[in-house]
């Protein structure tokens, strides 16, 4: 079974909207400003494009990104593999960035089945927390940034649910405030 990794920047008060200053959010870019740039807490970033063969990314991310990702010379290994977009609206794909449409999560269990190396989420962050409610997250991979955003989209649900242990696999912290955090989900 291939593992299923939501990768994320994430305020210290769990906010993931729009870190790389997507318009329609009153703290966008919030990850570059106020923060002096470190990047050895952007290794993780480089060994995520490695490990991985496959994205998967909800609607709206995917919309953001393909106008820009392929363009990206340090997502040149993002840009080669497989993308894969959980939609039940998007009629097709962007042809600057060809995917995948699969229509629900049963279709991304589907996925997860196949042969292959791990797949990320990226963004994403109503898909993320569906595939939580959904048990199909093996592990996150989370760079926590030293700032309180208050309202914004959250990464984990607030559905009313059993509950999901997971274990702290690897984390650092540096100078600028960010802490790194690789949680496995424990089942």
């Amino acid at each position: 079974m291939r593992t299923l990794i939501v990768t994320s920047f994430m305020s210290l008060d769990g906010v993931v909207e729009a870190p790389g200053g997507e318009p329609g959010y009153r703290n966008s870019g919030w990850t570059f400003k106020d923060i002096e740039f470190d990047a050895a807490a952007y290794e993780i970033k480089g060994r995520e494009q490695q490990e991985t063969t496959a994205m998967l990314l909800g609607r709206k991310s995917y919309e953001a990104f393909a106008p820009v990702w392929p363009t990206m010379e340090e997502f040149a290994d993002y840009n080669a593999m497989p993308r894969y977009v959980v939609s039940t609206s998007l009629a097709g794909d962007d042809e600057r960035w060809p995917a995948t449409v699969l229509r629900s999560l049963d279709e991304v269990a589907a996925l997860k089945e196949t042969e292959g190396g791990a797949i990320a989420v990226h963004g994403s962050a109503t898909l993320a927390r569906n595939l939580a409610d959904a048990g199909l997250v093996d592990r996150y991979h989370l760079l926590v940034f030293p700032v309180l955003l208050g309202a914004g989209k959250r990464l984990f649900s607030d559905t009313d649910k059993d509950k999901t242990m997971l274990r702290l696999t690897e984390s650092e912290s540096y100078g600028n405030g960010i802490q790194k955090q690789v949680f496995e989900v424990v089942r």
